[in-house]
């Protein structure tokens, strides 16, 4: 299949680029989709949610008072969980809630993603997308340049001007092929590329 090329500082096409169909025409896998974006989101808890029991907290190691003649409850130690102070009866533990996902399946619903989006059409591709300064103005202009609002612009690499320019705007999101994940894929309602993402997501996905 072939993308339209956008010449960012016009709007309009400049030429057409040819892509793989086993990576940008897929069938739309909704359960592979749905599982990857998951275990992603669960990975990223960190689980260190913890408190202590009655054998963890300090102190508590005599008895408080003597077992008969005071008129009190017969108590062994004053950090059971009935005490101020004391342990929980059913304490938190730290967890880990990551989830097993192989490379193909991770794969495979970055393909079904990228399908998806092509397919409704909310996939452009430019000739590139730099920026010579940090300045938020001049982002918002080439997003309206494109006519897109709730955007993800994915680079060939890093760019610390483009990621300036975006990070105060709530609907634009910016990242290089290396660092995509399908949360933020499936989060905006349009991706950008840029000709060199494309060609290395292309090669990275077949």
């Amino acid at each position: 299949m072939d993308f339209k090329i956008i010449e960012l500082s016009s709007g309009k096409e400049s030429g057409k680029v040819a892509v793989s169909d086993a990576v940008f025409a897929v069938d739309f896998n909704e359960s592979l989709v749905h599982q990857v974006v998951n275990a992603y989101m669960a990975g990223s808890r960190s689980g260190t949610k913890a408190q202590k029991n009655r054998s963890a907290v300090r102190g508590g190691g005599a008895k408080p008072w003597a077992q008969k003649g005071s008129g009190r409850a017969r108590a062994g130690t004053s950090r059971g969980p009935i005490w101020v102070g004391g342990g929980r009866a059913f304490p938190g533990h730290n967890r880990d809630f990551t989830q097993k996902v192989n490379k193909k399946m991770y794969r495979g619903a970055l393909k079904s993603i990228f399908s998806e989006l092509a397919r409704t059409d909310r996939l452009v591709v430019v000739d590139d997308f730099k920026m010579d300064a940090p300045k938020t103005k001049e982002f918002v202009s080439k997003l309206q340049t494109l006519n897109l609002q709730d955007v993800l612009v994915i680079t060939e690499g890093f760019d610390e001007y483009l990621y300036l320019s975006s990070r105060n705007l709530y609907h634009a999101g910016v990242c290089d092929v290396a660092s995509i994940d399908p949360v933020s894929l499936v989060g905006f309602k349009s991706v950008v590329l840029t000709q060199g993402a494309l060609k290395q997501l292309e090669e990275r996905l077949a």
